[in-house]
């Protein structure tokens, strides 16, 4: 039986069945489509994953402090000095395989300008801190090793911090603000990075030396 015949079957077997052509029909095309559509929602999925981790920033290590106990109460890290800079620089002259490292302090509190103010965090940290969180500035420019250096009382802010102290659109760069009692000038504004896959908003931060 050679293929023309077997075709010529084949038509006048669904001609006679059509009903039962179609659901079969059917089936197979909701099949493949169930199909295609799962494997699509895994592929975005997993693109979205990375990209969130990739925002948070990839290959990263944080050290904090550790915690210790004395006369048997448990002493908060933070009120430690278990990290000092001496461990900083002793991992940015010593390590091989290390690209990029920042301190980082952090205190949160009100951020005023003017009439208006918005709690926010500050974060004490280095140019490279930037490039491990995957920021970039977006207008202005970052602060200097030398600004570290002078502890100048600059800085550069999220647009979040933007928005809530400047809602009439004025432009930040130039501006001083109040973070609790300390002045900040504020020399860069970082490009928007919204929310992170815990909710939290990364645009709602002030970056200073």
């Amino acid at each position: 039986m050679n293929g023309t015949n077997l075709i010529k079957i084949a038509v006048r077997a669904l001609a006679n069945n059509k009903m039962r052509g179609f659901l079969t029909m059917l089936g197979i095309i909701i099949g493949v489509a169930s199909v295609i559509t799962m494997l699509a929602i895994g592929q975005g999925s997993k693109r979205s994953i990375q990209a969130q981790i990739s925002e948070m920033g990839s290959n990263m290590i944080m050290i904090h402090p550790g915690a210790d106990v004395r006369g048997g109460v448990r002493q908060d890290a933070s009120a430690m000095e278990t990290l000092k800079l001496l461990d900083y620089e002793n991992i940015v002259d010593e390590t091989r395989y290390v690209s990029a490292v920042s301190p980082s302090v952090n205190s949160s509190g009100q951020a005023i300008y003017g009439a208006n103010n918005a709690p926010t965090t500050v974060y004490g940290i280095s140019p490279d801190y930037l490039e491990i969180r995957r920021y970039k500035v977006d207008d202005g420019e970052m602060f200097s090793e030398q600004d570290i250096q002078t502890a100048a009382k600059v800085c550069i802010v999220g647009k979040t911090v933007v928005d809530n102290l400047f809602p009439n659109g004025e432009n930040p760069i130039g501006k001083v603000i109040r973070f609790k009692s300390l002045p900040f000038r504020i020399v860069g504004v970082l490009e928007s990075k919204g929310y992170n896959s815990m909710g939290m908003d990364q645009d709602d931060l002030i970056l200073a030396p």
